[in-house]
């Protein structure tokens, strides 16, 4: 079996949760071509619907349940490490100290750190 992108894996689970692929894309920043190529590389990959689509709905077949659930969980212990990252005061490395010329810092850095 290829390996599947993750994003790609997160895409089925948004457009479960949504049972619509117009809300996923919504949710997600992306266009409805492009979560629903995410979805048929995902089936073709692993060779099983994960999907039923009609003109009205989407739902999720027997083996997109159970993968769902699975997903469900990895990614709820991937997001829980890193928020252990963004904890105040981890994921900080230091002062960094910037010798610029005052129109650089007005222009440029300044509204880039707002």
């Amino acid at each position: 079996m290829e390996r599947i992108d993750l994003s790609d894996l997160q895409v089925f689970l948004v457009v479960l949760r949504c049972r619509s692929f117009k809300q996923a894309s919504i949710e997600l920043g992306l266009s409805s071509s492009a979560v629903s190529h995410a979805i048929r590389r995902v089936e073709s990959r692993l060779g099983a619907r994960l999907l039923n689509r009609t003109s009205r709905a989407v739902s999720a077949t027997a083996l997109g349940l159970e993968i769902a659930e699975k997903l469900s969980s990895g990614f709820d212990t991937i997001f829980s490490a890193l928020d252990t990252v963004n904890a105040s005061g981890r994921g900080r490395f230091g002062v960094l100290r910037l010798n610029v010329f005052a129109d650089a810092a007005t222009l440029l850095i300044a509204p880039a750190l707002n």
